[in-house]
């Protein structure tokens, strides 16, 4: 004979009731047995006829009764929960019960007529393929670049920097620390290019490949997320943006997709602080553009590298700049407390989070930023939502649980939470207590929990460094960027989502000087020296045969022209000229030595 059951009644013509009694039996499977008072007749005499009404009764194997909170829980079988917060729970029940019509339509808007046990699996194997292409447009965009940027004769060699963090730390273990990555074995110009193809093979291999096995599958996602923070550590200007680090976080949780059901839910607190901390910095400032409303009316022209579009975004009438501005600050402070609402709500907040991410892909040139917080925001939906997207028969072998891991990575997931907290703590109060402070620094070389805030001041005007080249020291020629502005009749150029990261380093050189980058000083000097990897990473070389002789930079305030002057002289650009920004340099020689 099977084993008696309890027995759930409920009020059958209760329209609340019914939506979260179907949602519990999906939960209880057989444990329960659910039966509407209306049937119940009088099979249970030991229950008041009029108390159906008013709450919920669980009858025992035994034939005592629960009821209320007690009963659902227990029915769930989370009654050590219910201990714990029983006080609560039985005000909260009686509040809802007496007010059941309402909570029905709040139900109804917040979860819709079904509500179901939340699944991932679609979720998580959609988001882990969008990654891979993350990952793969990320190396390969790097590949073209890496020789200019940290080659032997590069911008910044990548040889010398990690010289310098061996110097800094005496030769200690300390170093490994300061800089984790795999280029302490080797960073020559052949191991660095080599890495960056390896980067696009392994999210080739993470996108096409249909595993067998799940660690396979979370090998690769260690081996992609270890390969980015070893270019990361010793990208200095370069590979410090933002999204660098958002890709080095949403990697690292990556790997312990399927091990816990929490996982995902880190993946939302993500979501949440990097839109959060992105409008709290914007307040925090002080910046006035945000607090009067008009960032807008100056960003499209001043942002580092605009579309075309841009200029055309910039033209529409100030009310509209306002109104958006205003959009802004609603959808990065308010939108993201809705993602730990109930699913239509949450659901809503992706909508707005993803919109705001195609205009803000349309309109500037932000790498993979917008596709990777696109495919984070995956997280907000479910299964339910997803699932058709995902292809029949796909593998989903990593999603499949590890319960012996489970308890180790639900402790992982409470350390990120705690990093998370701190980081808000730090953005929010401006420092932390001491001991507070150094968790965030010891961990901050791994950058598996980061801060985030973009343009928290909005930049007014834009000064754009413009390099020139002489063979004599009179007569002067620009060298031409593949991205950033230049030409004036050259429109604004689509880049996304390759990184030009020089053109990207030199928006924020203009906003100081030589003295404070030292990079750009010794890209002068690689221009002098002829370096075809840093001149390769230009749109031209005005000095193709013998490199200049020297070589300035001069600053210029550029804006975007109007109708009038587009339609008159072709022009996209305006600019009036500020100044050296660096005055002429050229090699020391021996000639030049012996004059000294």
């Amino acid at each position: 004979m099977p084993e008696p059951r309890p027995i759930l009644i409920y009020d059958g013509k209760c329209g609340f009731c019914r939506i979260w009694l179907d949602y519990w039996k999906l939960l209880t499977a057989d444990r329960v047995e659910y039966v509407a008072s209306e049937d119940a007749g009088e099979r249970f005499p030991q229950i008041p006829s009029g108390a159906y009404e008013d709450s919920v009764q669980l009858v025992r194997p035994d034939g005592s009764v629960a009821s209320g909170a007690r009963a659902v829980f227990e029915s769930l079988d989370k009654l050590s929960l219910y201990r714990w917060v029983r006080g609560p729970s039985e005000i909260s029940y009686r509040f809802i019960a007496a007010r059941r019509n309402v909570f029905y339509h709040v139900t109804r808007l917040a979860f819709g007529t079904r509500i179901e046990p939340t699944r991932f699996a679609a979720t998580q194997w959609l988001f882990l393929r969008a990654l891979a292409i993350v990952y793969a447009l990320a190396f390969a965009s790097l590949a073209g670049q890496v020789m200019g940027l940290f080659g032997s004769a590069g911008i910044a060699p990548a040889a010398g920097y990690l010289e310098s963090i061996t110097r800094s730390a005496h030769g200690g273990a300390i170093r490994f620390l300061a800089a984790p990555t795999i280029f302490w074995m080797a960073s020559d110009d052949t191991t660095l290019q080599g890495m960056c193809w390896v980067g696009v093979v392994l999210g080739i291999i993470l996108l096409v490949t249909g595993f067998q096995s799940g660690r396979f599958e979370r090998l690769i996602l260690v081996l992609l997320y270890g390969l980015y923070l070893s270019f990361s550590s010793i990208g200095q200007e370069f590979l410090s943006f933002q999204w660098d680090s958002l890709l080095l976080e949403a990697g690292f949780l990556a790997i312990f997709l399927g091990r816990n059901r929490v996982i995902p839910w880190m993946f939302r607190w993500l979501v949440f602080r990097l839109f959060f901390l992105s409008g709290a910095v914007k307040l925090l400032s002080g910046d006035p553009t945000w607090r009067n409303l008009t960032a807008l009316d100056f960003h499209y022209h001043t942002q580092p590298l605009p579309t075309v579009l841009a200029w055309y975004m910039e033209k529409l009438p100030s009310i509209l700049q306002r109104t958006s501005t205003l959009i802004v600050i609603v959808v990065e402070l308010v939108v993201p407390f809705l993602i730990f609402l109930p699913r239509r709500l949450r659901f809503f907040a992706a909508g707005c989070v993803i919109g705001l991410q195609l205009l803000i892909l349309l309109t500037g040139n932000y790498t993979f930023f917008n596709l990777l917080t696109i495919a984070m925001c995956l997280f907000l939906f479910d299964d339910r939502a997803l699932g058709r997207w995902m292809p029949q028969g796909a593998q989903l072998s990593v999603l499949q649980p590890e319960a012996r891991r489970a308890r180790g990575t639900l402790l992982l997931a409470a350390v990120i939470f705690a990093l998370g907290l701190f980081r808000l703590g730090q953005t929010l109060r401006g420092s932390l207590p001491a001991p507070l402070a150094a968790v965030i620094r010891y961990t901050a070389p791994l950058q598996i929990v980061n801060t985030y805030g973009l343009f928290a001041v909005m930049t007014t005007t834009r000064s754009e460094i413009v390099l020139e080249g002489s063979a004599d020291g009179e007569a002067w020629q620009a060298y031409e960027f593949r991205y950033k502005p230049g030409a004036l009749n050259r429109a604004p150029r689509w880049a996304a989502p390759h990184q030009p990261r020089l053109d990207w380093q030199m928006w924020f050189a203009a906003l100081g000087n030589y003295q404070s980058n030292p990079w750009f000083v010794n890209m002068a000097v690689r221009l002098l020296e002829g370096s075809p990897a840093v001149t390769g990473l230009l749109e031209s070389n005005p000095f193709p045969g013998q490199p200049p002789r020297f070589v300035r930079a001069m600053l210029y305030e550029y804006k975007f022209s109007d109708f009038a002057t587009r339609r008159r002289s072709g022009v996209w650009w305006t600019r009036e000229p500020k100044g050296l920004y660096l005055p002429p340099v050229a090699l020391r020689t021996e000639q030049n030595d012996n004059q000294r």
